[in-house]
């Protein structure tokens, strides 16, 4: 497709771009090649035209789809990649759509407007080729166009455990109407998060999945950081102590303070539900200092010798009251 246009690598984002990454980056590009800030600069305002274009077709979900899998027709390395996803989609037959100029125009709604030549008069259409070219055109902008008309999104819900939303990986989904789908989730999701998976809805069109996470009964998660109660011993909680916790990565060694008291809160940074690609939030751990159910006749007499020992009195105050 000689005339092919990647709008990812315009606006420099990645294809799994959200709306809010295209509008920041489309943003940012616009500012450095605006027309007003490189006056009679003929290259940075075909750049401009060319970063509007890209950002009308990506921020619109619907022309989005269409053009990803358009792309999915054009034979050179990055787009190939990225279009053989492990579960299959029923693809729209664009071969014989023309170029991709014609394409864009049919996706944006542009106007057929006769080529001109420098003098401003319109270039006669040859009898042949280009004419023929272009009913082949129009009959396939039709056919399109009905194909279209019986795209339907559908909506499932995905039920995930919280161990699973964060690290993501390969999930095998059955859907309502009997398909089963192999797709990669991607780390890091979160309860009411939709993803999109081109093609699987209705006649083509795309499935949104929902994610509801499981609630954990350990960790719970409040915005970007993981809470949790770490229980300790009374020996731990007065002298400290290194104690091994679980985190979403496994389980870590931490530090307890000497002298920790019920309900402190300690912090394990960067142990948290991502932020972004390369931040993370923190693991928050409530102390809860657990008091033995059962002990030995040597951890007794123990005990018994250390109360004996003890100068610290929690009731002091409320004996002064």
């Amino acid at each position: 497709m000689e005339n092919f246009r990647n709008y990812f690598e315009i606006l420099g984002v990645d294809q799994d771009a959200t709306a809010a990454d295209v509008k920041q980056a489309f943003r940012q590009q616009a500012r450095k090649y605006h027309p007003d800030l490189n006056p009679g600069d003929k290259a940075a305002e075909e750049q401009f035209k060319l970063l509007g274009e890209a950002y009308e077709v990506l921020s619109d979900p619907d022309r989005r789809s269409q053009y990803e899998q358009y792309s999915s027709f054009w034979q050179q390395k990055g787009f190939r990649q990225r279009v053989s996803h492990k579960f299959s989609f029923k693809d729209i037959d664009f071969s014989d759509l023309g170029d991709f100029n014609s394409f864009i125009d049919q996706l944006l709604n542009r106007r057929d407007e006769p080529a001109r030549n420098p003098n401003g008069r319109s270039n006669p259409e040859p009898e042949s080729g280009p004419r023929s070219s272009a009913r082949q055109s129009n009959a396939a902008r039709t056919a399109a166009r009905s194909n279209n008309n019986n795209r339907r999104d559908a909506e499932a819900t995905l039920t995930v455990p919280l161990e699973r939303a964060y690290s993501g990986g390969q999930e095998r989904i059955r859907l309502e109407d009997g398909r089963t789908i192999e797709v990669e989730m991607p780390p890091g999701m979160v309860t009411g998060q939709r993803i999109r998976l081109k093609g699987q809805g209705m006649g083509g069109g795309n499935l949104y999945l929902r994610i509801e996470v499981k609630p954990h009964p350990f960790f719970k998660l409040v915005n970007n950081d993981v809470l949790c109660r770490i229980p300790v011993t009374p020996s731990e909680a007065t002298v400290g102590a290194n104690i091994t916790v679980p985190t979403l990565d496994g389980p870590v060694q931490m530090n307890v303070p000497p002298g920790v008291q019920m309900g402190k809160r300690l912090r394990l940074a960067g142990r948290g539900y991502p932020i972004g690609r390369e931040r993370r939030g923190d693991q928050i751990m409530e102390v809860d200092i657990a008091v033995p159910p059962k002990i030995s006749d040597r951890e007794r007499t123990l005990y018994q010798e250390l109360r004996s020992l003890e100068t610290f009195n929690p009731r002091a105050d409320l004996l002064k009251a």
